[in-house]
């Protein structure tokens, strides 16, 4: 696993920007640090886990699993639909599980490794949101072999990429994130600065 990202390395920067002031020429007045955004998405807060009521959980990493979780069950049923445009060729190996006690596991697994990662690279330092996974280009590239993903179907272009993005926005918006908004856009960024490790199908 390649933890050492280009995201990971924006997130660096944007915490280090915490420990530093920059100061006015004319009145030496601090410029305040820059919020990650996993600060913006809630931080640190502990509060009550919506799926387990006695535990805790930050609310940045909370944050991002709904998003995630919202994701993941319009593409799934986009697909389980055969709506225009899915991604079923993409998620196959997932779908193809749907209705088996494996899908619920994986699907789980999957929202895991996906909230780990995003919280982990735009600035969730905890131990818990440590990202242990593929690295964005092995993640996914289809296959069996070292450095390959066997549960990606196949290789994403920039159209279906798109199309995901589009998903993710909409999770978004059901969880009370604006499109347009500041928080929303930069979600857009972290997405498109993953684009050219993800999108391996140049058609």
């Amino acid at each position: 696993m390649t933890k050492f990202s280009k995201i990971a390395l924006c997130a660096m920067l944007i915490g280090a920007a915490g420990f530093f002031t920059s100061c006015n020429s004319e009145d030496n007045t601090p410029v305040p640090a820059t919020q990650t955004l996993y600060q913006k998405l809630g931080g640190t807060t502990l509060v009550a886990d919506p799926k387990n009521p006695s535990q805790m959980i930050e609310k940045g990493r909370l944050s991002y699993r709904s998003v995630v979780d919202s994701t993941i069950v319009l593409i799934v049923g986009d697909i389980l639909t055969n709506a225009n445009g899915n991604l079923s060729a993409h998620f196959a190996p997932i779908v193809s599980e749907s209705g088996t006690p494996a899908f619920a596991t994986n699907a789980a697994e999957l929202s895991d490794n996906l909230t780990d990662f995003f919280s982990f690279n735009t600035g969730g330092t905890n131990s818990i949101n440590t990202y242990s996974g593929l690295d964005m280009v092995a993640a996914h590239k289809p296959g069996s072999g070292a450095g390959m993903n066997p549960r990606m179907g196949i290789k994403a272009n920039n159209a279906s990429y798109t199309k995901f993005e589009g998903y993710v926005g909409a999770a978004a918006n059901l969880n009370g994130v604006p499109t347009g908004s500041e928080v929303y856009n930069d979600v857009v960024a972290v997405l498109e600065s993953l684009r050219p490790a993800i999108v391996q199908d140049p058609n």
